[in-house]
């Protein structure tokens, strides 16, 4: 059987000659999908990363919904900056280093977080002082260039001193390093870092917004639509299935691929092969069916 798959990118033609099952399995993994709203965010990293050592070094607050696409923006930046191995050193170097924030803004805790994530032999019971000097040195001895902290939004979840604390954590980082801090989270960690005026003036805010109606998001759902090893054309850039994903997924990146992802295992188990608004509509229906 001859097969026009010219609506799909070079590699999903190629996936597209596999069995439903890996098919299925497919479209079910994770994917990268560029548009021109993370573009700019990887540009402004790139900037940051490649600032020269000055002693107020260029700091940054991503934030966002949970879900619309900063966590996998970072991990494509970090993908460009991988580790790589130091043979004279016997040592990994790590470049792009990042670190979730504890669930409470603790100096102690976050410490343990650095090591644990760096895989490091240390104790937790040492004083704060000791895994902060253990912590700081390993940093500096990887050839750290850049700092992420991911769930900048625990800031708030602790006391009011304990947000102070965590705040001078933020600054005594990047004075210390001499490097650009990355701070990752949703608009709670914007009020946080605004509460203290010092902290502010170093981390520019770059918001990574719902999405709207217009060409950026149609763009982006159909360079998604053309990754999916669908064997027949499905209408991803027609106003009617944009203005459905969109009122879906109330702008969240996560969401609407996500519809879409289930939307395509569903047409490729079946064998109906693409996916149409009235496809759409049901798995809509059915959702609020189990919701109720």
């Amino acid at each position: 059987m001859t097969l026009d798959l010219t609506h799909l990118s070079a590699a999903a033609r190629l996936q597209a000659f596999d069995s439903s099952e890996v098919r299925v399995r497919l479209v079910q993994e994770a994917r990268w999908v560029s548009h021109e709203r993370v573009q700019r965010v990887l540009d402004e990293l790139e900037w940051r990363y490649l600032h020269p050592v000055c002693s107020r070094m260029p700091c940054l607050l991503l934030y966002g919904d949970s879900g619309i696409g900063k966590t996998m923006a970072i991990e494509k930046f970090s993908r460009r900056h991988p580790t790589t191995y130091d043979p004279r050193e016997g040592l990994q170097k790590q470049s792009v280093f990042m670190v979730k924030m504890p669930t409470t803004p603790d100096e102690r805790r976050f410490y343990v977080k650095v090591l644990t994530t760096l895989h490091a032999p240390f104790s937790p019971s040492e004083r704060l002082a000791t895994l902060e000097d253990i912590a700081m040195r390993l940093l500096r001895k990887i050839g750290l260039k850049m700092l992420v902290i991911d769930e900048a939004h625990q800031l708030l979840v602790g006391s009011y001193r304990e947000q102070r604390r965590a705040l001078n954590l933020l600054k005594g980082l990047t004075n210390e390093l001499l490097i650009p801090v990355i701070a990752v989270g949703t608009e709670d960690a914007l009020h946080a870092i605004q509460t203290d005026a010092q902290v502010a003036s170093r981390f520019d805010p770059l918001h990574l917004a719902r999405w709207s109606e217009s060409d950026a998001f149609r763009n982006f759902i159909v360079t998604f639509g053309k990754q999916l090893p669908l064997r027949k054309p499905s209408p991803f850039g027609d106003r009617e299935m944009i203005r459905l994903v969109l009122a879906s997924s109330g702008g969240i990146t996560a969401r609407a691929t996500r519809l879409i992802t289930r939307a395509a295992a569903e047409a490729i188990a079946d064998g109906t092969e693409c996916i149409d608004c009235a496809r759409l509509d049901a798995m809509n229906a059915r959702k609020l069916s189990d919701a109720a």
